[in-house]
């Protein structure tokens, strides 16, 4: 049984992703601070006939990652893959973000980014059987709206330490990708007490040459292709956003 370690999986983007590896036939291991949406992708995973372990925690807090590394290790086996889901936003102007805000989203997105990476990649280079990371970036790290500068910096730090972790653990055969999603609606991927039937305009479709907004599922897909497809391609970014950062929009 292959295994895939997942941070942040307890909605949205993360929880597409526990449960569409569970039905692909892989063990989920995931960490996540909310309780109730935890118990809920856990009970999704049972319900697909797959093994799964819920490690309630922080991604910033370098113990907590450690902490539920081993315990994946020991009840479910050295992740086959790890993916960097998790991740915050703190929108606010730039002018009264204060120094905490501004670092507790580079410490969850980035650090946290960085610290599961290099715990997976421990045991992964232990094991010597090489493996893959996937880090879960942002359009952001390339276009911007106001007041989002920490979130902004912080997938912007993602996509470089893709291409810095790709060079550093290739000698493990450990591969490091990247996704940077556009606009995922994710307002039906919340835990039940809060998720949402989404609606969406004509002029929010037109934005994307697909024709539509993106869904979870479109993530997934993407990550299980970089999992189990992709041995040619290491410390690369891939952008899913339906076209929208190629379009010209011009304003009225």
């Amino acid at each position: 049984m292959k295994i895939v370690a997942i941070t942040g999986a307890g909605q949205g983007i993360g929880r597409a992703l526990a449960w569409h590896f569970a039905e692909a036939g892989y063990g989920v291991s995931f960490i996540d601070p909310d309780n109730e949406a935890g118990r809920e992708v856990l009970a999704g995973i049972g319900a697909r006939k797959a093994q799964g372990l819920f490690q309630r925690g922080d991604v910033a807090k370098p113990k907590d990652i450690s902490g539920w590394m081993a315990r994946t290790v020991k009840e479910l086996g050295v992740p086959d893959v790890l993916i960097n889901n998790a991740g915050i936003v703190i929108r606010k102007d730039v002018l009264k973000l204060t120094p905490a805000e501004f670092q507790k989203v580079i410490n969850t997105n980035l650090g946290g980014a960085f610290f599961a990476s290099q715990a997976a990649a421990r045991v992964m280079a232990k094991r010597g059987e090489g493996g893959a990371i996937i880090n879960i970036a942002s359009t952001r790290a390339f276009m911007s709206e106001p007041d989002t500068e920490g979130y902004t910096a912080s997938k912007g730090g993602i996509v470089a330490l893709t291409h810095g972790l790709a060079i550093s653990l290739a000698p493990y055969r450990i591969r490091v990708n990247a996704i940077s999603p556009g606009w995922i609606e994710v307002s039906d991927w919340k835990k039940s007490s809060q998720a949402v039937k989404p609606k969406h305009s004509r002029a929010d479709r037109a934005q994307h040459p697909v024709g539509r907004v993106g869904t979870p599922q479109d993530i997934a897909e993407a990550c299980q292709f970089l999992a189990e497809k992709a041995g040619f391609m290491t410390g690369q970014n891939i952008t899913i956003d339906g076209g929208m950062s190629v379009k010209m929009i011009y304003a009225e």
